[in-house]
């Protein structure tokens, strides 16, 4: 009763002394906010097997960018194995978590994903000509909310693989290309080879491969019919690349590959994007959208180098010489 009833002064301390108790607190809550968490839908076509290098860039660059699962992220991860029927399903399913951002690889992950939804930004880590395929308005400015890398095998680009194979091997004058003519990607590649393959004045040899059933059969076809080998990637194929290159090593047939996969099994040559390098700025997509950015502003990035990889060990088994010409240009040669 007598503290109530004090003097001016008494009430004047008892604001100071809320001030001193208030103040401190409001500061620190303005300086060190609560932390957003980030959630991310990642929803991969094939085998976690297959880009599995590439894959695991994306997420250290992730967590390179202050992303960190289990403190600010939160992660989310389906398969399709490789059965890309399953995807529409692992797409509604990865949509329906309302996830911050949806990422995926390849045309037919970008297209389940943009048929899940039309809000959820979603971030394509490799398209084929994105343009071609609907995915996107234009390279520089997709529109809708996907956005990504493109792999940049554009019109002209097959030419290298075919000038590859000629170098190591001055005597070819065949190849033959093992492709699924039910893949749309590999039946442009294909229309790309026969334009260029008729001013290297090489004759080609298409052999169609539909199902892993049918690939050994495929294979035995491709060697009896050329010393010189192009194989697209496919699915199937890339979720067990060391069967692709056991066939073929048998009868010494020279081969180059699209997909770093194919090395790593033994391989001879690999030329094409690396994806390791798209995956990182993948996640540099995935970064900007979760700090505002929306997917119809971010261009869609071209590949600005491909990488030639030679495997010595494969071509001195094959008693093949790889020409010094080539070794030169490598990015890389494992020895």
């Amino acid at each position: 009763m007598h503290w109530y009833g004090s003097s001016k002064r008494c009430w004047t301390l008892l604001l100071f002394a809320t001030m001193a108790l208030v103040v401190p607190v409001s500061t620190a809550a303005a300086a060190d906010p609560a932390p957003t968490i980030a959630h991310v839908g990642f929803v991969a076509p094939l085998s976690s097997s297959v880009f599995q290098e590439a894959v695991a860039e994306f997420w250290k660059r992730l967590r390179d960018l202050g992303w960190v699962d289990g403190q600010n992220l939160v992660i989310e991860k389906w398969s399709g194995e490789g059965e890309l029927s399953r995807l529409p399903a692992l797409m509604a399913e990865a949509a329906g978590r309302r996830v911050d951002v949806l990422v995926t690889y390849g045309v037919p992950g970008g297209l389940a994903a943009k048929k899940a939804t039309n809000t959820i930004p979603i971030v394509d880590a490799l398209m084929n000509d994105p343009v071609r395929e609907g995915l996107a308005a234009s390279l520089a400015q997709p529109g809708g909310n996907l956005t990504g890398l493109a792999t940049g095998w554009t019109e002209g680009f097959s030419g290298k693989w075919l000038e590859l194979l000629q170098e190591t091997s001055p005597q070819l004058s065949s190849v033959a290309v093992v492709l699924n003519p039910n893949n749309r990607y590999n039946q442009v590649l294909a229309e790309d080879i026969k334009a260029v393959a008729s001013s290297r004045a090489l004759k080609l040899h298409f052999v169609e491969v539909r199902s892993p059933e049918a690939l050994d059969r495929a294979l035995s076809q491709a060697r009896r019919k050329a010393k010189g080998v192009i194989v697209l990637g496919e699915p199937f194929t890339l979720k067990d690349p060391s069967r692709v290159i056991a066939l073929l090593a048998k009868h010494q047939v020279c081969a180059i590959y699209t997909n770093r996969e194919f090395i790593e099994a033994g391989g001879l040559m690999v030329y094409g994007p690396d994806f390791r390098i798209m995956f990182r700025r993948a996640a540099d997509y995935v970064d900007k959208i979760l700090r505002g950015a929306k997917p119809a502003d971010l261009p869609i990035e071209q590949p600005t180098q491909y990488k030639l990889v030679v495997n010595l060990k494969t071509a001195k088994a094959l008693g093949i010489t790889i020409p010094e010409s080539i070794l030169l240009r490598a990015d890389e040669v494992i020895r």
